[in-house]
């Protein structure tokens, strides 16, 4: 029996992946009792067919500082799912994301004019990872100053998914961020402004206005999503695009083939590895019987990898056609920040092929990947390049 990759967090999961596609591409953990599966088919299902496999993990009443996503969208199913989404489905519009354009443009020139002539620079540090976190804070009308405390809380309740996690910190973290939310929501309360939390204060589903604990449940879930996940499809670029001999020279001589490219990033290097779902009915997956009430996880960064639905699934291929990839979900759940994260990651990539030139990633580098099961990316990433 070939252990399954949630015991550790390596910076190269996909040949353990790729073992438990074809050795068990089911399985139960015995020690915990979750079951995870592995091969593309299996994972669409369980993330598609909701009625089966359920999203709803914090029961009926969640507490407001320990389950901060437990009445959000990612944790509820239809048809509460499709009102909540429906309120801030307006902001994250193709249309209305490439609006932000200008603005996106405009950060990331501001974030690398300090280090463009310095040849060299943490491109986490200075661009994937301020850059959303900006974005995501200017949207909701919160202080880009407190993007600091916003990472910590991050990478605290990211790294909550990994064996071994910190249940103290990881609690702290949704306690403080609860209560810096309450604080906001009292102030647009008194003094509305033009972003989505007072967008949300405002809105009603059938003349009832949103619970405290959705409302922390959407700030939360707004906040990590629009952070962790877009700072690692930047980064995870990079790497894959430096890798690769010569896509950095064919992405510049051809920008009009960088958004096929960020799609092979997100089937290559996933920034959302795995999603969590319990089994609302008895059911079986490649024929063995899960039961009623059963925790899955459905590896995304596995069936991404599955030879069955990409050829040659091991090569970073910008040119690849078609890429039905799952990074961003599948049915209901599929991405809402999906559109935002392309945009993002196409203007900083840009930037940083155009303004960067000969980008490198440091070959002295010890690589060190994110302390979570569910998110993929690098700690840091040291790269050089030709400063004029």
């Amino acid at each position: 029996m070939v252990p399954f990759p949630a015991l550790e967090q390596p910076l190269n999961p996909f040949p353990r992946y790729e073992a438990m596609r074809h050795n068990e591409p089911v399985f139960q953990d015995q020690e915990t009792g979750v079951w995870h599966v592995f091969r593309y088919d299996d994972v669409q299902r369980v993330l598609s067919e909701h009625a089966t496999f359920s999203s709803r993990i914090g029961g009926d009443n969640p507490s407001e500082t320990g389950q901060l996503f437990a009445a959000s969208l990612i944790n509820t199913d239809p048809p509460r799912h499709r009102q909540l989404r429906s309120l801030v489905s307006q902001a994250f519009t193709p249309r209305s994301v490439e609006a932000l354009g200008p603005r996106i443009s405009e950060l990331t020139d501001e974030l690398l004019d300090p280090v463009v002539g310095a040849g060299a620079a943490d491109l986490i540090d200075q661009l994937a990872y301020p850059l959303p976190v900006i974005v995501i804070a200017e949207l909701m009308g919160i202080p880009a100053a407190d993007r600091d405390r916003f990472k910590q809380w991050s990478d605290v309740i990211v790294s909550q998914t990994r064996p071994g996690a910190d249940e103290t910190g990881h609690m702290a973290a949704h306690r403080e961020m609860a209560e810096y939310f309450m604080v906001m929501i009292e102030q647009r309360r008194r003094r509305p402004g033009n972003d989505l939390i007072s967008a949300l204060l405002a809105a009603e589903i059938d003349g009832q206005k949103l619970s405290v604990i959705e409302l922390l449940g959407f700030c939360a879930l707004l906040l990590v999503a629009g952070n962790e996940t877009t700072t690692n499809l930047i980064g995870n670029a990079v790497l894959c695009f430096t890798e690769a001999p010569g896509t950095a020279e064919r992405l510049i001589a051809e920008p009009a083939l960088l958004p096929q490219a960020i799609e092979e990033v997100l089937r290559y290097r996933s920034p959302v590895q795995s999603m969590y779902r319990i089994s609302a009915v008895d059911t079986t997956l490649r024929g063995v019987p899960i039961p009623a009430g059963s925790p899955i996880v459905a590896w995304i960064g596995s069936a991404n990898r599955d030879g069955e639905q990409f050829p040659h699934p091991e090569v970073f291929d910008v040119g690849r056609s078609p890429n039905r990839h799952l990074a961003f979900g599948q049915g209901v759940h599929f991405c809402l920040g999906a559109p935002l994260a392309r945009l993002e990651a196409r203007i900083a990539l840009q930037a940083a092929l155009s303004r960067l030139p000969g980008l490198a990633v440091d070959p002295e580098a010890q690589l060190e990947r994110m302390e979570s099961t569910i998110v993929y990316g690098v700690k840091q990433l040291p790269v050089s390049w030709q400063a004029a």
